[in-house]
């Protein structure tokens, strides 16, 4: 078992507890219609499969049988029913009847099987023995056998006591009976006719066939017979004469090709239909020609269909009050009666069960179970079963204990007519939530089946009832339902509808005659409860077989219409009318208009020149409608050359007569008109045919025609051709096959005097292939061939359609956007019920000369897939309904959404910043597909190509940038270069890496110092001072280092007393005046003491001699990565000096590490010093700087002596920052 939590119906939540799956319940084999005979067991098969246990039980004539109390009965292990041996007489029929197998789950419910007839045959026997019979050489003979319609299938014939065997010539009728066509001598000898299959074999007596000479005689004849869709039957025609009957079949008055494969005659002229369709039913009529003698015999074939579902009764749940219907649709031939059976008891319909597809109103616990739908029509019965299952509330209240609305207030009846109810009432008083939704139970007083209706919409407080009856009471509820369930019921409130209104009945005794052929007289009398003054009665009619009814208004009691269709049935009714309207209809008066003289002419008149003296003529008989009686019979006149004195009459009823006697190769004409009891009607054109001169050789076919030629044009090809060279062969005419690819697809029957055909309505520009061959009654001859290919054409201009309008692009992601419109050429509800189609094209302006997509939809929309990000597309749409065409809309624009780039940025290019290998420009050109407005680019680089993506250096750069610079790279070292872009929907792709090798450094033996270097925006310079003798040796350089070890120490510990001094006492007068003073630094930022002794990774490299006129100092760039989140840029970075505060107040000291080389014979003086003004915000930034020079070491200094003596410089400085930050 599953739970379900809620079920919403109609926008009302029920809360249901749990509910049963259903149970599957089918037959694996039903019975069929079975044939027994006295005497000898018979079984009637029967399986049902469940997943449960099934018990079968078996139906007679609708009552269960007792097998229990039945020795002769018994139900096999599958359900099966045996009957050992079936008793039949006369008056005790006890097996015979319709059985039905019956299959039921306990406590679930039951289902029937079809029914199937068992009919019982008594002992064989024969209703009269064959009699002997002559049939001339070449004729058919027919050796009767009567058996019972049953014994029929059974029986068989012997052959001088050897069994016959059957063909195309010798062919046994359903009926038992033989026939033998074109005739030998070894069709002689002693026949007889035998049952065998029911027991012992029985036989008939001996007849003997003899073969003599016999005129033409009818041995039997098609007879009416109705045959089920699927089945064949074989409608005798069997003529014996000489010269050897000609027997052609019609159907409702057309030939039979013969050639189809399902028709073939046999026999000798009986014709057989296999697989019979619908279409097969009619009237066929035989006709046989033998010499100067014809005979004609028709029958009517019914064709029915036995039931098939269209559509079937499927599984339902439904709650108690609701109404649901089983749908049960069904087709045959007859139209199938369909009842309904529930758990194997028949439906009475009623208000609560109405039929054709059953419907339950006001559902209850008891309507749960097995609901059949069974058809029935005379080719058989089927059945489909369908299971009802009643859902129960849930009868606890709601896990969540949520509350639920209270009672509905004031439910009243706004509104009360003879068949429906108007409810209204206002909301309740604890609703609690909103979107309350309302369901109105109602049932007929006296009765527990309750019906329920819902409001359209939450919020609805009224809903009207219909369909009730009149003048009764009703019983209404409301109960108002919330996200939680239903709540509480209102009071019920009982109201009855009101009386019906007072109409007349029917006008009785009413009369209709014919008078005329196209009139009637009708009468009647006034109705017995008029129930007021009758003020119009409408009198309907329509022709029989027509589903429309005209009216007109009559005021009196009698009325003639004129304007009928003559010999025509009509059926008529009269309907009175008082203030109230229409009243009860009387019942319909069937008539018909009196017959006239036929007015059209036969059909299809045509004349065959049998030989030198005599002609066939052939007719179809008037269309339908035009014989205005019944047929009398046919008058034919015919007449040598244009002589009307020399006419000859011949009256006949059938249609085709022979005319004999002519004269040889003389042109005769002919008419035709048909009769009926008022006279004859219009007569056919004259037809002219031509004797022969002469008897020619028909024991041969024809020779193939001499030549064929074609001549194409547009939509038509005009064919000639020469006859046979052989002119001693009849040639009866000609035949013309045709078609594209194939001479098969058409056929065309010309008169053997014509020598050219047109065949037309062809297909412009298309191959056509073309045979000719002569034919007479011997056969065709052989074909000659040719080939042909139409004129192109090309056809006007058609009418053009209303474009779409109201075009729209919606915009749905980056590559999507959905084209929707509507069209003015369709109904309102814009549904297609035609092949129109649409088409749809688009593209974008850039590139300007970008061709249109299109697409092909059915839809009034479309969406539109693989477009471009961030593009402006235009759309428009044309309507196209078979040749016709609609112009292209107004267009309508949309702007795909941004999408990533990608693409990685193009064409990147590395070079040195002229005169500074340490700087590199680096260019690139925006991503081919940005996909969005570029809104930056990161740079990377790095000297390992296969570092890591967060191991390289990142620098960002703004979206309208195409260029950059890297400043503080090392000297002659390889980098790698990527660009990555970025838009607002994130980053792209990466571009390859670009190499670049810096440039080696430029080396000098005299002594160079760095040319200017900028940090902040503030210029630092060193100065050099020119080599000159002095103090040599170790102790000059011990002096020289504790000379600049005491100075520069005195200084910085005087700087900073002073400058802290100074700077508490001009704290207080800044603030009042900060308003009125400018930062006038290059630099934007007012920042903190840098103090280079932070930088840890600092180091101290030679000096470059530069090729710049002012040296200055270099380093080496402090490495930064991409994971680093507070690099700043660059060049900020690079150039950022290393710094300490001096004992001037004001100033800011750069001091920038060096090494400077001297010749042995001078000292080199070098000046760090660098004041800024840099105390917070109230320093001046434009103080003047002084610079502090101290020796230089000479080039003998070793490297190690230098290091120790700048350690204990940074310790100083280290003390210097402590003192600040105190």
């Amino acid at each position: 078992r599953r739970f379900c939590p809620s079920i919403e119906s109609h926008k009302v939540i029920v809360f249901l507890s749990f509910y049963n799956t259903f149970m599957d319940l089918l037959f694996l084999v039903e019975p069929v219609d079975t044939l027994a005979v006295r005497g000898l067991p018979a079984v009637l098969n029967c399986s049902a499969a469940s997943d449960a246990p099934v018990r079968v039980e078996w139906k007679k004539d609708g009552t269960f049988l007792n097998l229990v109390a039945d020795d002769r009965k018994r139900q096999l292990a599958d359900g099966s029913l045996l009957i050992s041996a079936v008793v039949h007489s006369k008056h005790n029929k006890p097996d015979e009847g319709v059985y039905q197998c019956v299959a039921t789950i306990d406590n679930l419910g039951t289902i029937s099987s079809r029914t199937a007839r068992l009919t019982v045959a008594g002992l064989p026997r024969f209703l009269s023995q064959p009699e002997g019979v002559s049939v001339r050489s070449g004729g058919t003979e027919m050796l009767s056998c009567e058996v019972t319609e049953e014994l029929a299938p059974f029986t068989r014939w012997e052959r001088d006591g050897r069994p016959v065997e059957l063909d195309g010539r010798v062919i046994q009728l359903p009926s038992g009976a033989l026939v033998i066509s074109n005739g030998s001598q070894s069709d002689a000898g002693l026949y007889r006719c035998s049952i065998d299959g029911l027991g012992p074999a029985k036989t008939t007596d001996e007849a003997q066939l003899q073969v003599s000479a016999e005129k033409l005689e009818t041995l039997q004849g098609p007879v009416a017979v109705a045959k089920v869709v699927g089945e064949s039957v074989l409608l005798p025609c069997v003529m014996k004469g000489y010269p050897v009957p000609v027997i052609r079949w019609t159907l409702n008055d057309r030939p039979i090709d013969e050639s189809r494969e399902r028709f073939a005659v046999i026999g000798g002229g009986s014709l057989q239909i296999v697989n019979l369709t619908e279409e097969d039913a009619g009237i066929y009529v035989c006709q046989a020609d033998s010499g100067n003698m014809t005979s004609e015999i028709q029958a009517e074939l019914t064709v029915h269909v036995p039931p098939r579902f269209l559509t079937r009764p499927s599984n339902t749940y439904a709650q108690e009050s609701m109404d649901i219907i089983f749908e049960c649709d069904v087709t045959g031939s007859p139209p199938p009666t369909v009842k309904w059976m529930k758990d194997g008891d028949t439906v009475i319909p009623s208000d609560y069960f109405r039929m054709h597809n059953l419907q339950v109103l006001g559902l209850v616990k008891s309507d749960e179970g097995f609901y059949q739908c069974l058809a029935e029509n005379d080719a058989g019965n089927v059945q489909a079963s369908a299971q009802l299952i009643i859902l129960d509330l849930a009868s606890g209240p709601s896990e969540r204990n949520d509350p639920t609305p209270s009672a509905p207030r004031d439910v009243v009846a706004s509104l009360v007519s003879t068949q429906f109810i108007k409810l209204t009432w206002r909301l309740p008083a604890e609703p609690h939530g909103e979107n309350i939704t309302y369901s109105v139970f109602y049932s007929l007083e006296g009765t527990n089946r309750e019906r329920v209706e819902n409001t359209s919409g939450p919020g609805e407080m009224q809903v009207t009832i219909q369909n009730l009856a009149p003048d009764t009471k009703y019983t209404f509820r409301v109960v108002a339902s919330n996200a939680n369930g239903p709540g509480e019921s209102s009071t019920p409130l009982t109201v009855a509808t009101q009386l019906e209104v007072q109409v007349p009945g029917p006008a009785p005794n009413l009369q209709v005659v014919s008078v005329g052929t196209s009139s009637v007289t009708l009468s009647w009398d006034r109705p017995v409860t008029g129930n007021g003054e009758i003020q119009t009665y409408r009198l309907f009619y329509s022709e029989k077989g027509r589903d429309s009814e005209q009216d007109v208004d009559v005021t009196g009691l009698s009325y003639t219409m004129t304007g009928l269709k003559t010999f025509t049935e009509y059926s008529f009714r009269v309907v009175a009318y008082n203030k109230h309207g229409p009243g009860v209809s009387t019942e319909d008066v069937v008539v018909r208009t009196l017959s006239d003289a036929p007015s059209a002419a036969p059909q299809n008149l045509t004349l065959e020149v049998l030989n030198s003296t005599s002609i066939m003529v052939r007719w179809q008989p008037p269309p339908a409608g035009t014989l205005n009686g019944e047929l009398t019979g046919y008058r034919l006149r015919y007449r040598k050359g244009l002589r009307r004195a020399d006419a000859a009459e011949i009256s006949t009823s059938q249609l085709f007569q022979l005319i004999e006697g002519l004269e040889k190769g003389k042109v005769y004409t002919v008419r035709v008109s048909a009769s009926t009891v008022n006279g004859s009607g219009p007569t056919t054109e004259w037809i002219a045919a031509e004797t022969f001169e002469n008897d020619l050789d028909e024991s041969q076919v024809p020779g193939v025609p001499s030549s064929l030629h074609v001549r194409p044009l547009v939509n038509r090809i005009v064919v000639s051709w020469t006859p046979p060279e052989n002119q001693d062969v009849l040639v009866r005419g000609y035949k013309i096959g045709y078609g594209i690819g194939s001479p098969h697809a058409h056929t065309v029957t010309l008169d053997y005097k014509q020598r050219f055909y047109s065949i037309d309505n062809l297909d412009p520009s298309s191959h056509y292939v073309i045979t000719l061959k002569a034919f007479n009654n011997m056969g065709e001859g052989i074909p000659i061939y040719n080939s042909a290919t139409t004129r192109p054409q090309s056809a006007p201009d058609p009418t053009p359609m209303l474009p779409p309008v109201g075009v729209q692009a919606t915009v749905l992601s980056h590559d999507t956007v959905k084209v929707s419109w509507a069209d003015n050429s369709l109904a309102k509800n814009q549904k297609i019920t035609d092949s129109r189609y649409y088409t749809i094209r688009w593209k974008t302006n850039i590139p300007a000369n970008t061709k249109y997509k299109t697409a092909n939809t059915t839809t009034l929309f479309h969406t539109v897939t693989a477009l471009k990000p961030n593009t402006l597309y235009e759309f428009s749409v044309m309507v196209t309904k078979s040749r016709r065409s609609s112009t292209w809309s107004m267009t309508a624009h949309g702007t795909t959404f941004e999408s990533i780039p990608s693409s990685a940025p193009k064409d990147v290019t590395v070079i040195s910043k002229e005169g500074n290998p340490r700087i590199i420009n680096i260019n690139w050109q925006p991503p081919t597909e940005a996909n969005g407005k570029i809104t930056g680019y990161i740079i990377y680089y790095s000297t390992d190509v296969d570092a890591e993506v967060h191991d390289w250096v990142v620098e960002p750069v703004l979206g309208n940038r195409l260029t950059h610079q890297i400043q503080g790279l090392t000297l002659d070292t390889t980098y790698y270069y990527k660009i990555q872009a970025r838009n607002s929907k994130g980053m792209g792709p990466m571009s390859d890496a670009v190499q670049f090798h810096t440039p080696k450094g430029k080396s000098s033996t005299s002594q160079s110092c760095d040319l200017m270097r900028t940090c902040g925006g503030v210029t630092l310079s060193r100065l050099c001072v020119s080599d000159k003798p002095g103090i040599t040796g170790s102790q000059e350089k011990r002096v020289l280092v504790i000379v600049v070890i005491v100075s520069v120490g005195a200084f910085t510990i005087i700087a900073v007393i002073a400058g802290a001094v100074l700077c508490t006492r001009r704290s207080n007068s800044h603030q009042k005046n900060t308003g009125s003073h400018k930062y006038k630094s290059s630099s934007k930022d007012l920042n903190p003491p840098d103090l280079w002794i932070h930088h840890e990774r600092l180091e101290l490299k030679p000096m470059d001699k530069s090729p710049e006129p002012n040296p200055v100092m270099t380093e080496t760039p402090i490495p930064r990565t991409a994971q680093d989140p507070a690099a700043e840029p660059s060049h900020q970075r690079r150039g950022e000096s290393l710094r300490f505060i001096s004992s001037t107040p004001h100033p800011r000291l750069a001091l920038y590490p060096h090494s400077c080389s001297c010749h042995f014979s001078s000292l080199c003086f070098c000046f760090w010093l660098f004041f800024s003004l840099r105390c917070f915000a109230s320093l001046n930034p434009n103080s003047n700087t002084a610079p502090l020079a101290w020796l230089s070491l000479s080039q003998t200094y070793e490297t190690d002596e230098l290091s120790e003596e700048m350690a204990h410089l940074e310790g100083l400085m280290k003390d210097l920052n402590a003192i600040t930050t105190d």
